[in-house]
């Protein structure tokens, strides 16, 4: 039950709901277990002792527990439904604001499919238990409890009997329980696997085809499909072997109660009437025992599904707001980093390591340095979106982490190297950061990163709809509407992370005029393979496997013979012109 005490939060304070369907559920369990005791009056004082009277008088009654009865299921099923749905909607909800706030460390390792999987199929789970399961626990204990109370009242020897195979019958439950709740688990962490595996597909599918792989990805799907089918086929497996069994003990019991029920009315211990309606309770006891493993199967599909939320509901979210948080838009941009260092865990490497430099407001900064060199862990530190191992980040001199979140991230605009856009408006995505801003604003922004001219040849201009992830649309244009996003939240700190990349030469040199204007006035780090991108910064840091191997302005680095710097500048220059000489030649 630890599952769904650590839910309880989500489903008790819609209780009211849960308790108003089990009132309504007590009628129609009562109701339901009256039927025998209707049809034993027919038998022993109507048709036995001749008392005709009786007959309108047993209509009227039995009609009327027809009616209340009906009543009370159609509340008993609306009131179950609705604790269920509105506890799983405080559920969902729930999981997705941690989403939301969950730190890159944590979706550096999470699954997409996976999530997704969590946020639908286990939180339906859950939800299904919450509207039916609970109830019918409880109905199985009601009508148990009421039938033996009656079956006592008729023949206290035939109810010890019955009894006396109740406990072969709870051996067997208890022994499905303990195979099947396993069992769920694996399916439905084989589920989530499946899905991983479509959603990467489709999302790749230009990759895939692009490079002929699509046998090797129809195999990759046929063995999480055939590991999921197995899956399915073991806790079958479960199934068939269990319910046999109990249906098996049920039929027996049945035998020795009809024979020895036989024996009591033959010596007159026991009206007919009594045994008919004694072995109409003995199938709502043995019914509901049988059932009880499909009311064990939604428990364990609902706890299984339970563990993987609350996975994500108590990770850490390590990334948080201080008590009394820095909230600020009039930040100068100044940065100032003293011997910083990462690890994204403990076994890894440094990503960066003993990093300190100096960010005066307006300035601009370059880093470059080769893949995997901690050139885009420094800005992404800088906004907190991982948490340094050592050292101290400052900006405008205070401590960043003395800032709200949304204030540091606000003020620290991002433009990606992987861009994403959303599947709406080319302005909606323009506009996504600041969503209150005028029309004028979102167009000068496009301006300035030179999209402005593209846009308005679309179809529908700043209205038109993007595909998903910006389909549609080239990687140079989806950069450009990237970089006028970053630009319209006005920030006091701008990260270009090679957002030229996908980019002409030509046209990064439009951009890099627009920008200059861009960037005067606001601290500007840009992260670039290209020289021709970062040599007008005031400073350049040269990074290599975490350290900074070299820094200085663009003309100090190139007069360094033997630089890493001056390599870099001599493949993308030199060897360009000699290339172009021979050409000519």
């Amino acid at each position: 039950m630890d599952t769904f005490r650590r839910l309880k939060e989500f489903y008790w304070p819609h209780k009211r709901y849960f308790f108003w369907s089990l009132f309504a559920l007590l009628f129609v369990t009562s109701i339901t277990v009256a039927y025998p005791i209707v049809l034993q009056i027919t038998i022993d004082e109507v048709i036995r002792k001749g008392r005709m009277d009786l007959v309108p008088y047993l209509a009227s009654g039995f009609f009327l527990l027809m009616v209340i009865k009906a009543f009370a299921g159609y509340f008993n099923q609306y009131y179950g439904e609705l604790f269920g749905i509105r506890s799983v909607y405080s559920i969902r909800e729930a999981l997705y604001e941690k989403l939301q706030f969950l730190s890159f460390r944590y979706y550096d390792n999470a699954r997409t499919g996976d999530l997704m999987s969590r946020l639908t199929q286990d939180v339906e789970a859950f939800r299904f238990f919450l509207s039916f399961g609970a109830s019918q626990v409880l109905n199985f204990l009601l009508l148990i409890g009421i039938s033996l109370s009656v079956m006592f009242y008729y023949s206290v020897p035939l109810a010890l009997t019955t009894m006396a195979f109740m406990p072969f019958l709870a051996i067997v439950v208890y022994r499905f329980d303990r195979s099947v709740h396993p069992a769920f688990r694996h399916v439905r962490k084989s589920l989530a696997k499946l899905n991983t595996n479509i959603q990467e597909n489709v999302s790749g599918i230009n990759t895939v085809k692009s490079l002929s792989r699509e046998d090797f990805e129809i195999n990759k799907f046929t063995t999480a499909n055939t590991d999921y089918r197995e899956r399915n086929l073991f806790t079958t497996d479960i199934w068939a072997r269990f319910f046999p069994l109990m249906e098996l003990i049920g039929q027996i019991s049945v035998v020795v109660l009809l024979a020895f029920g036989g024996y009591l009315v033959m010596n007159g211990s026991m009206e007919l009437g009594q045994l008919v309606a004694f072995f109409s309770l003995v199938w709502y006891i043995l019914g509901p025992l049988m059932n009880l493993g499909f009311i064990i199967n939604t428990f364990s599909q609902s706890k299984a599904s339970g563990e993987r939320l609350s996975q994500i509901l108590d990770q850490d979210n390590e990334i948080e707001n201080p008590e009394n948080p820095v909230e600020t838009n009039d930040l100068k941009g100044k940065v100032v980093f003293d011997n910083v260092s990462l690890q994204y865990t403990k076994d890894d490497d440094h990503a960066i390591k003993n990093v300190s430099f100096q960010v005066e407001p307006g300035s601009t900064i370059g880093l470059l340095g080769a893949t995997g060199s901690g050139k885009t862990t420094i800005p992404q530190l800088l906004a907190r979106f991982y948490e340094r191992s050592e050292g101290s980040i400052t900006f405008d001199d205070i401590p960043i982490e003395n800032f709200a979140l949304n204030t540091l991230r606000r003020n620290v605009g991002f433009v990606l190297q992987e861009t994403f856009l959303f599947s709406s408006s080319i302005k909606a995505n323009i506009a996504y950061g600041n969503p209150e801003a005028e029309m004028d604003d979102i167009i000068a922004a496009a301006k300035s990163a030179q999209a402005h001219e593209f846009i308005m040849e679309m179809p529908d201009g700043y209205d038109t709809i993007l595909g998903e992830r910006g389909m549609g649309l080239s990687g140079g244009q989806k950069q450009r509407i990237a970089i006028a996003r970053a630009l319209l939240i006005n920030p006091a700190v701008l990260i270009l992370d090679d957002a030229t990349s996908a980019v002409d030469m030509q046209t990064e040199a439009k951009i890099q005029k627009a920008l200059e204007h861009v960037m005067e006035g606001r601290t500007t780090f840009i992260i670039a393979h290209r020289i021709s991108s970062l040599q007008h910064a005031e400073e350049i840091l040269v990074m290599d496997q975490g350290d900074v191997v070299e820094r200085g302005t663009h003309a100090e680095l190139i007069a360094k013979a033997d630089g890493a710097y001056r390599r870099v500048y001599d493949i993308q220059y030199k060897d360009r012109q000699a290339v172009l000489q021979t050409h000519t030649g």
